[in-house]
């Protein structure tokens, strides 16, 4: 649209608010989704890297030790493989897709995979965040935690 030398009345005589209205919107709806995948990246940013049990990355050990029960060891364990099996299993099929939406839902599908696993197992995506992170912060817990794990694994 070009603009010629006009009053403030012609101008308006020529505003298009369909236009207007439809670009605003567009605009909106931008930042809506941008949010959203914003929001959703951080959900899946909540899980625990992707890492084999022989990687767990060492912390150092904090001055007063966590007291885990065996029973939470073992649950921790048990939750602990089958997240790396499904891990192993969407893994690969998401690195071959390359179309983003394809991509997204398939991430979405291994997410309530892992989540719905997690719940097999008594827990929430939280308190397995927290059981890890306590798991990597003691030392003893640690080495008790890949023990059990080695043992389930050979279970199943």
């Amino acid at each position: 649209m070009k603009m010629k030398n006009g009053t403030l009345s012609q101008l308006w005589e020529n505003f298009e608010a369909l236009t207007f209205f439809n670009r605003v919107m567009d605009l909106f709806f931008k930042f809506l989704i941008f949010f959203v995948v914003l929001i959703l990246g951080l959900v899946c940013l909540s899980f625990p890297p992707l890492t084999d049990a022989q990687d767990l990355p060492k912390q150092s050990q904090s001055a007063e030790p966590t007291k885990l029960s065996d029973k939470d060891l073992i649950v921790f364990a048990k939750a602990y493989v089958a997240y790396q099996k499904l891990r192993q299993t969407y893994e690969p099929r998401l690195g071959k897709i390359q179309d983003p939406k394809e991509k997204q839902k398939l991430q979405q599908e291994g997410d309530a995979k892992v989540i719905e696993a997690l719940e097999q197992h008594g827990l929430t995506p939280q308190s397995y965040n927290r059981l890890f992170a306590a798991v990597n912060g003691n030392e003893q817990l640690r080495q008790k935690a890949l023990k059990l794990i080695n043992e389930e694994r050979s279970r199943s």
